[in-house]
């Protein structure tokens, strides 16, 4: 996500944490670890959905786990699957996409422009690890992300 001040480095692998409770799990890394918030996606009411966090010199994104709104359990944690997902920014999300694919991983979901500006798709590698490959479409501020993230979950 092209956020000024909170955009993962491009060609720097990025965990992204899937938590239940994305409020709390803030509140720990601050506390742990003294992470800085650099952006965070609310919902109406409150509720943390996203955020960017600086952990020393590293940035962590941290999300709610969701399966197609917010508050719907994931298909990997009740699979008993990871709660980490690997995000890459690439040049060319399209072409990293099918190399990966053509070196065994298999597509989660397809290559999509999402709510938040990026070109972004899923794959799982041979080893149960999910990937996020993303190219940055449009750099967009912290109020239309969101203006479109309420649009799109259906939260007006």
């Amino acid at each position: 996500m092209a956020i000024a001040g909170g955009r993962p480095h491009n060609r720097r692998i990025v965990a992204h944490l899937m938590v239940r409770d994305t409020s709390r799990a803030i509140e720990f890394y601050q506390q742990a670890f003294g992470a800085e918030v650099l952006y965070q996606a609310l919902l109406p009411g409150g509720k943390a959905l996203h955020a960017h966090l600086r952990i020393a010199d590293s940035v962590v994104l941290v999300s709610e786990e969701y399966r197609g709104r917010p508050g719907e359990a994931s298909a990997e944690r009740e699979a008993g699957g990871a709660a980490v997902l690997l995000e890459l920014y690439v040049d060319d999300v399209e072409a990293a996409f099918e190399r990966a694919k053509a070196a065994g991983a298999m597509e989660k979901s397809a290559i999509a422009l999402d709510f938040y500006g990026d070109r972004y798709g899923q794959l799982a590698d041979p080893f149960g690890h999910v990937w996020g490959l993303a190219t940055v479409q449009e750099t967009l501020t912290p109020e239309e992300i969101d203006h479109r993230m309420t649009e799109h979950f259906g939260l007006n």
